[in-house]
């Protein structure tokens, strides 16, 4: 059975309430339940996690992928700052897709630059909370080649 963690940094607990214009009024109860859904569905275990904190963040990307799981990260500021996440994440081997709900491309220059996306398989924005749907079938579709490559050989 694959595995995906779902990560999410600071302030994403205030999806919903935090600017609405930007982020949208669903929140992030909202999306973990429609991504448990779909896991469901697709025979995955899922792992939600939100937190303030940095450590915890690096801590979950790394138990999750010593673990083989994939993870889908909205890292929210520490994208732009986080060397330490972008480390978890590559020293843990992961299979990581970073996700925003807004397009960070189309707002403050600071937002464009991510640390973590060159060690992430992709980057999906901009498309509100279905940014974490296409990020989990993007994992899940990368989780499974990865699974089929030695039977290739």
């Amino acid at each position: 059975m694959h595995a995906i963690h779902v990560l999410n940094g600071p302030n994403l607990n205030l999806l919903g309430k935090r600017e609405p214009e930007i982020y949208g009024r669903a929140t992030l109860a909202d999306v973990e339940a429609e991504l448990r859904a779909r896991a469901e569905a697709e025979g995955v275990a899922l792992t939600f996690l939100q937190s303030n904190d940095e450590g915890a963040l690096v801590t979950a990307v790394q138990e999750a992928g010593l673990a083989g799981a994939g993870i889908v990260v909205n890292a929210g500021a520490y994208t732009h700052t986080s060397i330490a996440l972008r480390d978890a994440i590559a020293g843990s081997g992961a299979l990581a897709v970073e996700v925003h709900l807004s397009n960070v491309h189309a707002r403050e220059s600071f937002r464009h630059r991510s640390m973590i996306a060159p060690v992430c398989i992709g980057v999906i924005a901009g498309f509100g909370t279905q940014s974490y749907a296409l990020g989990f079938d993007a994992c899940l579709a990368a989780l499974r080649r990865r699974a089929d490559e030695p039977a290739r050989r």
